[in-house]
């Protein structure tokens, strides 16, 4: 983390947004969180504790890119049994597969403070491309002179196309976990130097 004398912001579009630089995911600022249906009735909500990220804001910003690695085996639902098995080879398979990886391929925007990121998400091996909702949520200056913006994205993929086939059929009729999965990140990041 470095300080800066120089201008934080700059205008875009109507927008105020970050100065071009590299930026990193602060890690007590952040969440990289998802939603699964369970039993067909409700939602299991966790998240992965260990991710990293790096934002390099470009002075076209629709430019810009990020790469993120996640620790599967940092995964947490506040259930230690439901952990164990979602870090097991029925799941993501941590021993073989320790990380899961995001690549942006582009970035579009969409309407005032929202934007589309365009990537690929790797789990289990298996990539797949992956768009991500992006709202910018805002850009300033910490009482330390560390730069910092704000952002939230959501997506949602099928567990099934990255080869996380495990379930269970109910006597009820559907399934224990259901296919879709809602993810969720929200986070700060800081500018490098």
């Amino acid at each position: 983390m470095t300080t800066n004398t120089g201008s934080v912001t700059r205008e875009w579009d109507g927008l105020t947004i970050p100065a071009a630089g590299t930026y990193l995911l602060d890690a007590a600022h952040k969440r990289v969180g998802f939603v699964a249906r369970h039993m067909m009735v409700s939602k299991v909500r966790g998240e992965f504790a260990d991710a990293t990220a790096t934002i390099t804001i470009a002075e076209d910003p629709l430019q810009s890119s990020v790469t993120a690695t996640i620790q599967a085996a940092s995964i947490d639902t506040k259930q230690a049994d439901r952990d164990g098995h979602l870090r097991s080879p029925e799941f993501l398979d941590v021993e073989q597969f320790p990380t899961l990886e995001y690549r942006s391929t582009g970035v579009k925007s969409r309407d005032g403070n929202e934007f589309v990121l365009t990537g690929e998400l790797t789990v289990k091996g298996v990539t797949r491309p992956v768009d991500l909702e992006v709202e910018f949520e805002g850009v300033g200056r910490t009482p330390f002179g560390t730069d910092v913006f704000g952002f939230t994205a959501t997506t949602e993929i099928d567990r099934e196309d990255f080869g996380l086939t495990w379930n269970v059929a109910l006597e009820t009729g559907g399934v224990l976990v259901g296919k879709k999965i809602k993810i969720e990140i929200e986070g700060e990041a800081v500018r490098q130097g």
